[in-house]
């Protein structure tokens, strides 16, 4: 599937990725890391319907030859299209051998994130102009114990209804100006049926498993 046509803003983005300099061990660098230039090479090669048009002429013989031509190419996934809401999954596991074992590993996330520098430079729902995509935090799953048993819980924001969200989510409109701070309002920690308040310090210090931020309009 073809994203874009324009091979010379293919591999551009929002806003200047080189000057991020994301932190190790943070949700930037998570994702600095995911959305990274990738070049294919050697087994990776990519299939080249053009090479092989230029090489072995049209392509009515071609499939019955099994004749193709691989090339060189660069990969990079970016995001086309910033939603309402955004969840991060972070990967709480690796390979031990023939075992899998929890990362336990804390994982630094903001209050507020700017995805501008994961963003191809023609996101479709950004204003023309913006080089900012700003979301607040308002939600976190955490997970406590093993890969074999364990406990779930979370942190909530309570927080004002958002009307120009949900013109976003129902409508598609797309934002005209944004905020810069966070949303206002009391964080809350859910186990079970415990319901405790707390600060924001508390919900920044927690082992992120899930991680869950609403659009600044």
């Amino acid at each position: 599937e073809v994203s874009t046509e324009d091979p010379e803003t293919a591999f551009f983005t929002l806003a200047n990725r080189e000057d991020l300099n994301p932190e190790e061990g943070s949700i930037h660098h998570c994702l600095y890391q995911f959305t990274r230039n990738e070049k294919l090479t050697e087994t990776n090669k990519l299939l080249c319907d053009v090479c092989t048009q230029r090489h072995y002429g049209p392509k009515k013989n071609i499939k019955s030859e099994k004749k193709y031509v691989y090339t060189n190419a660069k990969k990079q996934m970016l995001i086309s299209l910033a939603p309402p809401i955004l969840t991060l999954h972070l990967k709480r596991f690796q390979q031990a051998g023939f075992n899998l074992r929890k990362v336990n590993r804390h994982i630094k996330f903001p209050e507020v994130i700017d995805l501008a520098p994961f963003c191809t430079v023609k996101c479709k729902n950004v204003a023309e102009g913006n080089t900012k995509v700003l979301y607040s935090l308002y939600g976190v799953v955490e997970h406590s114990g093993t890969m074999r048993s364990g406990h779930y819980t979370a942190y909530a924001k309570m927080r004002s209804m958002n009307n120009r969200l949900s013109d976003l989510v129902l409508r598609g409109q797309s934002p005209q100006a944004l905020e810069t701070e966070p949303v206002k309002g009391q964080w809350f920690h859910i186990s079970d049926t415990h319901v405790q308040a707390v600060s924001a310090s508390k919900v920044l210090s927690s082992q992120a498993y899930l991680l869950f931020y609403e659009r600044l309009l």
